[in-house]
């Protein structure tokens, strides 16, 4: 071989090992599977709750005796946190801005819930199931019947049937009335990163949501009764057509797989709610709140790469089971802030990064209701002293155990 061809390929060598070793982790394996390259989070994200939470990649400060972040976990966005001292105990790509799925259900819920009674009958009409998206999950709501707010409820959090939210939106005013009513309670919660576009959280185009939000939300839900009973019931009976003049009713089961088991995934200790996901655009979705030993803490998991089974309720186990063992030996990387309301009136107002849909003008915050739940009740009221300006989160216990 001629120098002047040893040469060129020297430099043609060197020119592409830069190349070579700037192939993203993702393009690796992972027990021994080929892994999908995932897209790249903004380079500008949201600094609500902490400048550490608004960079891109996995965010822990870990202390003396922390044990490592488990390695198996492919969640594009995911956070643990402390749902009592609001500490953001780690997290990945935390303010990126996700579909949501229907874990943006938690959004309609703490929205909306307080405003129906839930022994309010409801006889319902095509009008109002006629824009249920193609596809969608249904817990069996039939038009020309009669159903309880109560009802629909324990169709929304146990079957995340989006034919319930839309009878629920009609009842509130119509689904343009709900949009906006919950677009205005997360500017009130501060899930700035959070644009709503539909009630159930159907694919829609600009509805985007972050593990932060959400996580934010399911803990402002926690603070109501009704909602604390509705995402913690494992199985319940609802009606369904009429025989003989006589109503009929069915069993549904929650669609949490961390509560109830089944499909591979086994229960997760002291697991009490929140909310599932899953859609085409959205990939899986969840949010979760468990109890052990006296501490609780809340995860949420948006689109795991992962072939393996269930791989969102996995993961979010894997990361409990992590932050249980950690809580006290880890420095926190962000708080999970208060709602505006609540904040002090000197504490800076953080806007979010320009990385999706701006959200409208805030509203005045829901007031949590007090009182224990019946199943699995996790946090308490939500109280607001005025003069420091300071926001807690009550436990009322016992836990019911499983």
């Amino acid at each position: 071989m001629s120098a002047l061809k040893k040469t060129a390929l020297t430099v043609t060598a060197a020119s592409l090992l830069p190349v070579l070793l700037a192939v993203p982790a993702s393009a690796g394996t992972t027990d021994g599977k080929t892994a999908r390259k995932q897209p790249n989070p903004p380079a500008s994200m949201s600094t609500v709750g902490g400048p550490q939470l608004g960079r891109a990649g996995t965010q822990v400060s870990l202390g003396p005796g922390a044990p490592v972040l488990p390695g198996e976990v492919t969640g594009r966005s995911w956070i643990v946190a402390d749902a009592e001292s609001g500490d953001v105990l780690a997290s990945h790509n935390a303010h990126w801005r996700l579909p949501p799925a229907s874990t943006l259900k938690m959004l309609f819920a703490d929205t909306v819930l307080p405003k129906l009674p839930k022994t309010e009958a409801h006889k319902v009409t095509q009008a109002e199931l006629a824009d249920v998206g193609e596809g969608s999950s249904l817990v069996g709501v039939k038009e020309e019947h009669a159903y309880t707010v109560h009802d629909l409820w324990l169709g929304v959090f146990l079957r995340s049937g989006n034919d319930a939210v839309h009878v629920l939106s009609a009842m509130n005013g119509g689904v343009p009335q709900t949009v906006e009513d919950m677009q205005e309670h997360a500017e009130e919660l501060q899930a700035l990163d959070t644009h709503v576009v539909s009630p159930d959280g159907y694919d829609a185009e600009g509805q985007v949501s972050s593990a932060y939000d959400l996580t934010l939300i399911a803990r402002s839900g926690m603070q109501k009764k009704d909602f604390r009973e509705y995402c913690s019931t494992a199985r319940a009976q609802f009606p369904g057509g009429v025989t003989a003049g006589k109503r009929d009713y069915f069993e549904i089961q929650n669609t949490n797989r961390l509560l109830t088991g089944e499909s591979g995934v086994s229960p997760y200790q002291g697991m009490a709610g929140v909310k599932n996901g899953n859609t085409t655009h959205a990939g899986a979705t969840f949010t979760g709140v468990a109890e052990r030993n006296g501490k609780v803490l809340l995860v949420t998991v948006m689109n795991p790469d992962s072939e393996e089974s269930q791989a969102v309720y996995k993961e979010a186990g894997r990361l409990l089971d992590w932050g249980f063992a950690a809580a006290g030996k880890v420095r926190p990387v962000g708080e999970l802030v208060p709602p505006r309301s609540a904040a002090p009136e000197d504490s800076p107002q953080v806007e979010p990064a320009n990385n999706g849909a701006p959200a409208k003008a805030s509203a005045a915050a829901d007031e949590g209701s007090g009182g224990v739940g019946t199943a699995l009740a996790v946090v308490g009221g939500l109280l607001v002293v005025l003069a420091a300006g300071v926001f807690l989160v009550n436990r009322q216990w016992p836990l019911r155990r499983r």
